[in-house]
């Protein structure tokens, strides 16, 4: 799986820029918002490539097997 991150920037002036590497979709939005909670709002956003990509699940499923 490739690596995901958020970088965040903080101008001079109090500024908070985030921005998203490797999350793909509409992911990006809720994870900056978990992120950034209470801190900030997101006052706007400008969306990448990568917004409009899907991400893969990878779900793997377990069954136990024998008599019940």
């Amino acid at each position: 799986m490739p690596e995901q991150r958020i970088v965040v920037t903080i101008d001079d002036s109090g500024k908070i820029n985030a921005e998203t590497h490797g999350i793909k979709g509409e992911v990006c939005v809720s994870e900056l918002q978990e992120l950034l909670g209470e801190i900030a709002d997101l006052e706007s956003i400008t969306k990448t490539d990568e917004y409009y990509q899907h991400n893969e699940l990878h779900v793997q499923k377990t069954q136990k097997l024998g008599r019940q």
